[in-house]
């Protein structure tokens, strides 16, 4: 009885920690006009241009970081696996550093590098600059991610295989290898677009309109919309989740194919 027991208690304990506070924001969203419950803070919040304006200017930067994360990892992941092994070690030291380096510390010396040049002299340059750090600080999940998945491959048979059949190294990449990383590049990809989309310290420094600044300077001017910016916010993270789980079982059941 006790074997069952702690289980379930356990879970509920978890469950009662991630679900009560979500509660709490959510009920005190709800609480902008005094003596009743209304969705006046969501409204306000998605009627303000500002709101539609950073979310669309970060949902491009996410997905033009995860393109160029992709073409840029899994080649790289690719070779390293398959010509260069002993190189692994030294990759994955090189992902351990956007941890150690602080975000201030990356977008200060990068402006401080391409100073007086195109990329710090207009708009278009500084938001190069707001991908390409978007790009570093996602390569340790998104390196992670591609390597687990070509892990879980025999990549030699297959490129042996499709070099057999007069397949050049491009056609390997496009028609092999990336069709079998397909759910790992989504989990990696997924977890980059939670990191702009909510990312705050460089884009403030380099005066980018991008959602996280507009939520931190929500939160210094309203008094309920940041809660009701909150669960918005998470609603959008469950809903990439759910899109993960769905695009992972179209692939899987375009691979296995029909029986």
């Amino acid at each position: 009885m006790l074997k069952r027991f702690w289980p379930w208690f356990w879970f509920l304990v978890g469950a009662a920690y991630f679900l009560v506070p979500l509660y709490a924001t959510f009920d005190f969203s709800l609480r902008a006009r005094r003596g009743e419950l209304s969705f006046a803070a969501y409204t306000s919040v998605l009627n303000d241009v500002r709101f539609v304006e950073s979310f669309m200017f970060s949902l491009q930067t996410a997905l033009a970081t995860i393109v160029i994360s992709a073409i840029v990892i899994v080649p790289t992941a690719y070779w390293v696996q398959l010509r260069l092994p002993r190189l692994r070690p030294v990759i994955e030291f090189f992902t351990l550093l956007p941890f150690v380096v602080p975000a201030v510390v990356l977008v200060f010396s990068l402006a401080r590098t391409y100073s007086r040049t195109p990329l710090t002299d207009s708009r278009e340059g500084l938001w190069v600059l707001l991908v390409g750090s978007y790009v570093i600080l996602s390569f340790p999940y998104m390196y992670r991610a591609v390597d687990t998945g070509l892990r879980s491959i025999n990549i030699h048979d297959l490129t042996e295989a499709a070099q057999s059949l007069g397949a050049g190294w491009f056609t390997i990449l496009t028609r092999v290898i990336f069709p079998n990383v397909y759910v790992a590049l989504l989990s990696g990809a997924f977890i980059t677009f939670a990191i702009v989309m909510g990312e705050f310290t460089i884009a403030a420094l380099l005066a980018q309109p991008a959602f996280g600044p507009y939520m931190n300077r929500l939160a210094s001017s309203k008094v309920y919309e940041p809660s009701a910016l909150a669960i918005i916010s998470f609603a959008l993270t469950w809903a990439a989740i759910a899109a993960i789980q769905w695009f992972g079982q179209g692939t899987q059941a375009r691979v296995a194919g029909p029986r």
